[in-house]
């Protein structure tokens, strides 16, 4: 059994659906796969608005659409519980420290930490940034920056406006490497 909160709180379909998001996210919500992101860890209300926009077809892959497509709001409650309660994995990656001492002043300069918090740990619907895949969240940026993320937040993209995209990837090398 996953989690016995899980299954508690939801239908009877629960434990397929959270193999399902394992499959990709990982089992501990900690993904191996580039592109993918690591959602253990993430504040409850950001997953639970993510999911919902994802089930409405606003945000998300194709495929997460349909793995979400008629989910009732009791299930998306209850995933958002257990991957929120989840431990964010911990940086494997080496650290190239100019590129991280360079995201750390872009992101000190721009005050990402006004709403993903000091540490960077996110809260209520902003998402946490700290351990997440460095090429996610690069890419995540440029489709904030060029308004092509499906969903978007218009905040984020005009806290990215004026920053360099060379600078995108540094960001995303500190970020990724906080625990």
């Amino acid at each position: 059994m996953l989690t016995a909160l899980f299954v508690s709180c939801a239908s009877a379909q629960s434990e397929e659906r959270l193999k399902a998001c394992a499959a990709c996210h990982g089992a501990d919500g900690n993904s191996t796969i580039a592109g993918t992101p690591s959602i253990a860890g993430q504040p409850r209300i950001f997953l639970e608005n993510y999911l919902v926009m994802t089930r409405e077809g606003i945000r998300g892959t194709d495929v997460m659409q349909g793995l979400l497509k008629g989910v009732p709001d009791r299930d998306i409650v209850a995933l958002a519980v257990h991957f929120s309660k989840l431990k964010p994995g911990t940086p494997k990656e080496e650290t190239d420290e100019n590129l991280f001492r360079r995201g750390r002043e872009v992101a000190a300069k721009n005050r990402c930490a006004s709403c993903h918090e000091k540490n960077f740990q996110g809260r209520e619907q902003m998402p946490r940034l700290a351990g997440q895949r460095e090429e996610f969240l690069a890419e995540a940026m440029l489709q904030y920056r060029q308004n092509r993320r499906p969903g978007g937040d218009t905040l984020m993209a005009a806290a990215l406006y004026g920053i360099p995209e060379a600078d995108f990837k540094a960001l995303a090398h500190y970020f990724s490497r906080l625990k």
